[in-house]
């Protein structure tokens, strides 16, 4: 039985093709399957040529004896197998530098564009009717991915310009204090992540340091932290403390059941009484940094992330002097895959500033010191530094750490 021999091998060779071709989301990469599929099962010779700008074709994909395409005809006209959105499979031999040469030349459509054509050839014979609608299904199924990959840049272009535009200029704080900060994201083809950061003025010359990561990545967690974001402008607007600050955010963000958890430093910095107020769900501990030694991370109390509607947040006071960065980050600068946090910790305290550094060296150095630039997830750092002035307590007391219950 032929044809039913015919049909089962096709039925084969169609799952190969599914198998190997769109395994990544990079478009090159896509084509130079095609081409590879087509050699390896029907062919002596593919070739992929995609339109390009200004309607220039680009030869991107080639496999086997491709010698056995020049001279052939662009167009070719003779024996239009089949049509694919209006576009027809072409099956014909012609005469090509190496003598007589069977292709086919199959459309590459998809969602109704035209990404340009994929040219097998062979000199044993011309194609089957089964051969020709293997490589029309096979084009096909690249078209898919390929889709697929540009609709995904797309909404990762989006949602990186959405993540940037937002964290790129957090709030302004008070002149008494001085801030740096950087985001970076993972990568050009990597979905970005919910990471963020935002400055408040409040009253008495006291700012609100915040850095946040909400639970996942894509345009649905910068959509989130983009919320996150906003709650945070309005409840702190409300002078609370630091804790109840969280209390509030975890309540009103547990109450969208369709909002992400998130992650959530928060530091009440405050100049005039050399006083910082730390208060922390569920994220990394900060750090300080001097410039006589190694960074300390600081002893938070840590409650569960927003979003929870668990509660129970507490804030402590720790002093804060002239000569001390405050350092807040999210997880990416720090965590490395298949590590102890604990020891990726150590790491960032281990760091050592120069004397003379400014805040913005200080965010240099801790990306530098632990390579943020190749980090296995977005990273954004904020640190803030107290500006000097005349002390208002004659004494020199100390502020003593003291802890605010929720």
């Amino acid at each position: 039985m032929p044809e039913r021999d015919g049909l089962e091998a096709r039925l084969r060779t169609m799952e190969e093709a599914l198998e190997r071709i769109g395994t990544s989301f990079d478009e090159r990469a896509t084509w130079r399957e095609l081409a590879a599929f087509a050699f390896r099962t029907l062919c002596d010779a593919a070739a992929v040529d995609v339109i390009g700008r200004g309607g220039r074709t680009d030869r991107v994909a080639a496999a086997g004896t491709t010698d056995l395409l020049d001279g052939l005809p662009a167009e070719p006209t003779p024996a239009v197998r089949a049509r694919d959105e209006g576009h027809p499979v072409h099956a014909y031999t012609g005469r090509g530098t190496g003598g007589f040469v069977h292709l086919v030349s199959v459309p590459l459509v998809g969602r109704g564009r035209l990404y340009g054509r994929l040219l097998a050839a062979r000199t044993r014979g011309g194609f089957s009717d089964h051969e020709t609608a293997t490589l029309h299904f096979a084009a096909r199924l690249a078209c898919v991915h390929i889709g697929h990959a540009r609709r995904l840049a797309a909404t990762e272009k989006i949602a990186i310009d959405l993540q940037r535009a937002l964290v790129a200029e957090p709030g302004r704080p008070h002149p008494n204090l001085e801030v740096a900060s950087r985001y970076l994201p993972l990568g050009a083809r990597a979905l970005v992540g919910g990471d963020w950061f935002e400055t408040v003025r409040l009253h008495f010359g006291r700012t609100l340091l915040v850095v946040g990561d909400v639970m996942g990545h894509g345009l649905e967690a910068a959509v989130d932290m983009n919320a996150y974001r906003s709650l945070l402008r309005d409840v702190a607007s409300t002078d609370l403390a630091p804790h109840r600050v969280l209390r509030q955010l975890d309540a009103l963000s547990a109450a969208d059941e369709n909002r992400r958890p998130a992650t959530c430093l928060i530091v009440r910095v405050d100049p005039a009484r050399g006083l910082a107020v730390y208060a922390s769900a569920g994220h990394l501990p900060p750090a300080v940094f001097t410039a006589d030694g190694p960074g300390e991370l600081l002893d938070v109390p840590v409650g569960p992330p927003l979003g929870t509607g668990l509660g129970g947040y507490e804030a402590v006071a720790l002093p804060v002097t002239p000569e001390q960065t405050v350092l807040l980050y999210t997880d990416g600068l720090v965590e490395r895959r298949g590590e102890d946090i604990d020891t990726s910790l150590a790491r960032l305290a281990a760091l050592r500033m120069t004397i003379g550094a400014g805040v913005s060296d200080v965010v240099d150095a801790v990306c530098d010191g632990l390579d943020a630039q190749h980090a296995e997830d977005d990273v954004a750092v904020l640190a803030a530094r107290v500006r000097p002035r005349p002390p208002h307590d004659p004494s020199g007391n100390a502020v003593q750490p003291e802890r605010m219950g929720a």
